[in-house]
Formats: C-alpha cells, sequence, structure tokens
C-alpha cells in the first residue's frame, strides 16, 4: 500500500451491512474503500455464519414471488403464505423488547424490509424460501408460519459469496488484514481513518466513513465489563474480529454509545462447537434449535426456562443466556423417540454432540449430573403432562399443571426409548450495545446531533434489539441501514467534496 490514499468514503467492515454499504454508496457514484480486519480466507463477518434467514414485512405470496423468482405457479398454487405485514413485523420488535426498541429506528427497519430485499435481488443476491424451518405440509399445501419464509441461497456464505462479487464487479476497494484504528477530524468533520496492516500504519484520507464492524461480542474483556463476568466463558458463534473497535473509535470523536450494553443475541449452541466460528465450517450448523420440543435440564438435574413459551423464532436468542447462568455453562436437551423424527436437520449432521440410552437410566448414567435429581425431574415432568392434541406446528396449549417452571406448549410425556440428550452451551452472536443513529444510519454526538461524515450500519446501529429479537431480523436490520447509511454518506462525501472544489 502507499502511504497516503484518498477516497470519497471507506467502510469499516466486510459483513453484510458494509458490503450493502459499499454497494449503495458506489451506486451514488462515491469512490469506496473497504476494510477488512481478517485475512481474505476469513471475511464476511458474522453474516457468513448465518443460516441466512431474513425477515421481511409482505402482504401476500406474490410479494414473495418478486424475491423468489424461480418459484413455478405450480409450487405456487401448493403453499399456504399468511401475510405478515409491517404492523406484524413492527409489534414482533415491541414484543419481545419489552417495547424498548427505538419507534423511529424500528420503523425504518420495517418500512425498508421489502425494498431493500428488492434491491439486494437487483444486485445478485439470490432468495429462496425457508422450507425446511419455517413450514409443514398439511392437506396436499406446504403451511408457512412464522413471519420468516425467505432465506439466501447456500445461508450465509451464498449471501457473502454474491454481494462480494458484486462489490468486486463495481470497482469497489477491499483491503484485507487492514484494521481501522483511528478516526481523523478537521475542525467538526470526519476526514479520513488510520489504518493498520501489519507493521505499517497509514492514513487514508475521506470525506465520509460508514463504520459496519460489529459490536464486542469476540472481546472476552468487554463481554466481561459490560454483559457479566460468566460471559467470558460464552463461545462465539461468528468471526473472532468483532471486538468493539469502531464503537471506541467512534466514541473518541464524540459518538454516544447506546443500546443495552447489557444484553446480546446468544443461543443454545453445541457444548463443543468451536470457541470462535470456524469458517471451514460455516452456515449456522453447531445450533440446537428444537429445544421447545425437549425438556432441558442443567447438571443439578433441574428445569430451568419454559421451553414451549413460543416458537423458537421468538426465544432462542434470549435462552442462551439461562444456558450460561447454570452450573458448568451447560444444559441437557431431552428426547424421546417420540420427538426425535421431528428434530431439525442439524441434529442429524455428524458434528452434533449427543448421548443415547435405551432406558433413561441409562442414558442418565452417561451424563456427569445428578443422576438421582434428573431422573426425579423427569418422573414430575410427566406427571404433570396434561392431555390435549401434540401439534408442533402451532401453539398448542398442550401443557404442564404443578411443576415450576411450567412448559406452557408442546408438552408430551418423555416415555418411548431409546432416549436421547444433547449437551448445549451458550453462543453469543452479537451484542445489542452500539451507537446512538438517527434512522439514516448518521452517528449521533451526546447532544444528539449528527458527527458530520460519520455514519454506522449492522451491530454497530444501538438501540433496536433489546432483550431479545424475532429470529431473522440481524440480517435485515444490517442490508437495510447499510442501504441507507452508505447512500446517505456518499451523498455527502460527495456533496461536500464539490463544496471543497467550489472553495478552492
Amino acid at each position: 500500500m502507499p502511504n497516503q490514499k484518498s477516497f470519497d468514503l471507506v467502510v469499516v467492515g466486510a459483513g453484510n451491512a458494509a458490503l450493502c454499504a459499499a454497494i449503495s454508496a458506489r451506486e451514488e457514484g462515491a469512490e469506496v474503500l473497504v476494510l477488512e480486519k481478517g485475512p481474505k480466507h476469513k471475511r464476511g463477518g458474522n453474516s457468513f455464519f448465518t443460516d441466512g434467514a431474513i425477515r421481511v414485512a409482505y402482504h401476500h405470496l406474490d410479494d414473495i414471488r418478486k424475491v423468489v423468482t424461480d418459484l413455478s405457479d405450480e409450487e405456487a398454487e401448493a403453499i399456504v403464505m399468511p401475510e405478515y405485514n409491517e404492523d406484524d413485523y413492527y409489534q414482533d420488535i415491541m414484543r419481545v423488547t419489552k417495547g424498548e426498541s427505538q419507534p423511529d429506528l424500528a420503523k425504518q427497519l420495517v418500512d425498508r424490509s421489502f425494498e431493500t430485499l428488492l434491491w439486494m435481488k437487483g444486485h445478485g443476491v439470490k432468495f429462496e424460501l425457508n422450507y425446511d424451518n419455517q413450514s409443514y405440509e398439511k392437506d396436499g399445501k406446504r403451511q408457512f408460519w412464522g413471519g420468516l419464509p425467505i432465506k439466501t441461497e447456500n445461508k450465509g456464505i451464498g449471501l457473502m459469496k454474491q454481494l462480494f462479487s458484486r462489490a468486486e464487479e463495481l470497482g469497489i476497494d477491499i483491503w484485507y488484514e487492514t484494521a481501522a484504528v483511528e478516526l481523523l477530524k478537521k475542525g467538526e468533520k470526519i476526514s479520513g481513518v488510520v489504518v493498520q496492516q501489519g507493521e505499517n500504519r497509514m492514513t487514508v484520507e475521506s470525506t465520509g466513513v460508514v463504520l459496519a464492524c460489529g459490536s464486542f461480542e469476540a472481546n472476552k474483556k468487554l463481554r466481561n465489563e459490560y454483559i457479566g463476568k460468566e460471559w467470558e466463558a460464552a463461545i462465539v458463534r461468528g468471526t473472532e474480529y468483532n471486538t468493539g473497535d469502531g464503537i471506541s473509535m467512534a466514541a473518541a470523536v464524540g459518538a454516544e454509545k447506546f443500546g443495552e450494553y447489557s444484553g446480546c443475541h446468544s443461543i443454545g449452541t453445541d457444548y463443543h462447537a468451536p470457541k470462535v466460528g470456524d469458517f471451514n465450517k460455516p452456515g449456522d450448523i453447531f445450533k440446537k434449535h428444537s429445544y421447545p420440543l425437549s425438556i432441558m435440564l442443567n447438571n443439578e438435574g433441574k428445569r430451568f426456562v419454559d421451553e414451549g413459551a413460543d416458537f423458537r423464532n421468538y426465544t432462542y436468542a434470549k435462552y442462551g443466556r439461562e444456558i450460561l447462568k447454570q452450573p458448568g455453562h451447560v444444559a441437557y436437551q431431552i428426547y424421546d423417540s417420540q420427538v426425535r423424527p421431528l428434530l431439525r436437520k442439524e441434529y442429524d449432521l455428524e458434528e452434533a454432540t449427543y448421548y443415547k440410552g435405551g432406558t433413561l437410566e441409562e442414558l442418565v448414567n452417561q451424563l456427569s449430573v445428578n443422576k438421582k435429581q434428573f431422573l426425579q425431574t423427569i418422573e414430575d415432568y410427566n406427571a404433570a403432562v396434561q392431555d390435549g392434541e401434540y401439534n408442533p406446528t402451532e401453539k398448542d396449549g398442550k401443557k404442564t399443571v404443578g411443576i415450576t417452571p411450567e412448559k406452557t406448549n408442546w408438552a408430551l410425556k418423555i416415555e418411548e426409548g431409546p432416549f436421547y440428550a444433547f449437551p448445549v452451551t451458550c453462543g453469543i452472536t452479537f451484542s445489542f450495545g452500539g451507537l446512538r443513529v438517527n434512522s439514516f444510519g448518521e452517528v449521533l454526538n451526546r447532544d444528539n446531533k449528527p458527527l458530520s461524515g460519520l455514519f454506522a450500519a449492522g451491530e454497530m446501529v444501538g438501540g433496536i434489539f433489546y432483550h431479545n429479537y424475532p429470529g431473522g431480523s440481524g440480517l435485515m436490520s444490517g442490508a437495510v441501514y447499510g442501504k441507507l447509511a452508505g447512500s446517505a454518506a456518499a451523498r455527502y462525501a460527495l456533496s461536500n467534496k464539490q463544496d471543497s472544489k467550489i472553495i478552492n
């Protein structure tokens, strides 16, 4: 690299939000540089590791077919696709965040979701129906549920491959193994970025900067400081490079930290999953998301959550935290042979860790648990299960009575061997703490005013997710605010560039 270089816009990060920002800015005519802290073979941020499900507001199947364009008329006839409109999406966000999501940010995410998918499609991103995880067959038709019918082709791997391909087609420069370490200002305006590449440090001049380099989930020290000491033990499900650099750089030039710094997206993941995301085994293969059909017990042999409180889409992002609180940071999902064929595909992968026993006693003897209490808990649970129709495709109200915690849906006795135990621990996906921004991605200072030339997208947008989130909203938020921030940053940069020429 030369000692100094100039671009209209620098985008820090190279995941979904960052590349959407870069592509959007390039559409506006800006010369764009993307900085990726990791090597090329570890590019793509957390987005690379997702299963590609992306939550969008739509009104009918015809809308879906504008995004999933290879769906034949015959296939469409065999699909039942309930409406999931803007109000449905917005209310889901508000419900799971306990009303704490910033209304202007949530509304922008929801209202721009569909048009952003169409825009992504126009840039080569391919989408398909989420048959496996969000539909079931009934009366000869495929019934979709849960407001999450679309995913990217080949999961996050395919999403990032297509976005990188498009960025390269558009002539966007990407520097790998290059970390942004400092934001520069001239007067009150952002004027560039100091970057570190190996032993070399240099200044890149730019009129605008978009920060899209994730939150601090891969930084053990910051997890301890903001979320709690037990979070040092959490597995990092995604990239090892999201260490809070963007937040600290922005704060140093006057940006306000914002959002739920004590909160994060976390899930139950295989106890033996890699400690950080393995780029050789991407695609979210270690998650264990059939737990609503299980009962989960800790090392002491006790249940600790209502596994059937809601569909997995609305509880998985908070139940990882509950697993982390358990002794040894481990829990066991217990299934019998009635339920085992209903489990999601990740339970059948060779990477899945499990124990199997012909009887419950045989199963429990393989586990490092309080065996007597473990068996007693299962016996008490079975006795508390009420009669009713068991239906895993809807909230069936088949519950327990007389135990704590209750199981309020999908309560089926564990009585038919062989029996299975899947050990899980907590995997952190992303932190909810970020920067205060407005609804176009402009970073705000402590007086709630824009920092001229500084924008943010993706995980760095604080204030949308609190406590929990509706599944698939992370990718959608990254794309929406990436597109918005990139476009706004480019217009700002080009306008200021022109003003500078006139003055000179």
